[in-house]
C-alpha cells in the first residue's frame, strides 16, 4: 500500500470508527495514530472505547463486550470474533458476535438475539478465556467464512507471527465439511500483506485469473523501484490499493507518481484500487481485471492490446 493524498477527513482527523472498520477491526496504536491523531487515540483507550489486546495490537470496545456475552453462556467466541479478540484483523467485523456453545447448552432468547451461536465443542480452558484458543479460531475462521474473508484472517495471523508452518499442519490434518477450503486458504496465505484490503484485492487476482504475490521488489536500469502491493511477474502486472491508511502530503503524492511512471516506463501495468470498490463492489474489480487479462494478452502486450 503506497502513501496517497489525504482524503477529506485525513491527515490526523479519520474518527475511529471509520479508522477500524477500513482496517479490520484491529490495529497496532501506531497504525491508529496516523489515521486519526495521537489525542483520539488516548482518548479512546482512556474511555474505554479502545481496548488492548494481544501484543500491543488494539480493538474496539465491542470486541471486549462480546466476550461478557459469550461469558454469560458459558461459551467462547468463534469465527471472526475469535480473530479479533487474539488482535486478527478481518475483512468486515460481524453485525453480531459468534459465540460457540456445546452441542446441548440452553442459550437464552435474550442472548441468542444479540449473537450468532455457533454448536460446537469448547474447552474448559477456552470457556474461562471467553474465546477459542489460535489454533480453532484459525481452523474455525477457514472452515466457515467465506474464502476472501478467511483469507483475510489467515494472513492476519501469520502477520502477527503465526507459525506458518503451524498453519500447513493445521490445515493438512483438518477433516470434515470445508476442510478443502481449509487448505486451499491455508496454502494461498501470506502475512506480507499488510491489511484485509491487501488480502481480499489478492484473493479477487487469483479468482480472476491472475497468478499475485505481496510486496515483491521490483528493479529497473537505474536499481530499485519500489514494493508494490502485488505483482504478477508473468503479465508484468501491478496492483495497488489506495487507501487512506498511508496518507500524507503533496511529497508523497509526487513520489507515488515518480514511482508509478517508472513502473510504466519498464514495462508495468499499473492499476490502483480503492477500499470502497475492493470491500464493497468486488464483482467491479473482478471486471477490470479480467478485461486487462484478455485485452494485455498473458505475457502482457506493452505496444497495445492483444490482437
Amino acid at each position: 500500500m503506497v502513501a496517497s493524498a489525504a482524503l477529506p477527513g485525513e491527515g490526523g482527523g479519520v474518527d475511529l470508527d471509520t479508522a477500524l472498520e477500513r482496517l479490520g477491526g484491529a490495529a497496532t496504536r501506531g497504525v491508529l495514530v496516523s489515521a486519526c491523531g495521537r489525542a483520539e487515540v488516548d482518548r479512546a483507550l482512556r474511555d474505554g472505547d479502545l481496548v488492548a489486546v494481544a501484543r500491543g495490537r488494539y480493538v474496539g470496545a465491542a470486541t471486549d463486550a462480546s466476550r461478557a456475552l459469550a461469558h454469560r453462556v458459558s461459551g467462547a467466541l468463534a469465527g471472526p470474533s475469535a480473530a479479533l479478540a487474539h488482535g486478527w484483523a478481518v475483512k468486515t467485523e460481524p453485525e453480531r458476535p459468534w459465540v460457540a456453545v456445546p452441542e446441548h447448552r440452553v442459550v437464552p432468547a435474550e442472548v441468542r438475539r444479540q449473537v450468532t451461536v455457533v454448536r460446537m465443542p469448547v474447552a474448559p480452558e477456552e470457556i474461562a478465556a471467553g474465546v477459542l484458543d489460535q489454533d480453532r479460531t484459525l481452523l474455525h475462521a477457514l472452515r466457515r467464512l467465506p474464502p476472501d474473508e478467511a483469507l483475510a484472517v489467515a494472513d492476519s495471523a501469520l502477520r502477527d507471527d503465526y507459525p506458518h508452518r503451524r498453519l500447513a499442519a493445521l490445515a493438512a490434518a483438518a477433516q470434515g465439511p470445508g476442510s478443502r477450503q481449509v487448505r486451499e486458504v491455508a496454502a494461498r496465505a501470506d502475512g506480507r500483506a499488510d491489511n484485509p484490503f491487501e488480502s481480499v484485492l489478492r484473493h479477487l487476482a487469483t479468482e480472476s485469473g491472475l497468478d499475485v504475490r505481496p510486496q515483491v521488489p521490483l528493479h529497473g536500469t537505474h536499481g530499485f523501484l519500489g514494493r508494490p502491493d502485488l505483482v504478477d511477474h508473468e503479465r508484468r502486472l501491478v496492483l495497488e490499493a489506495d487507501s487512506f491508511a498511508w496518507h500524507g502530503s503533496r511529497d508523497a503524492l509526487c513520489r507515488d507518481a515518480r514511482r508509478y511512471n517508472a513502473f510504466v516506463a519498464h514495462g508495468w501495468l499499473v492499476l490502483r484500487f480503492t477500499w470502497e470498490d475492493v470491500m464493497l463492489r468486488p464483482d467491479d474489480v473482478c471486471e477490470v481485471l479480467v478485461a486487462v487479462v484478455r485485452q494485455w494478452g498473458y505475457h502482457g502486450r506493452h505496444s497495445g492490446p492483444a490482437a
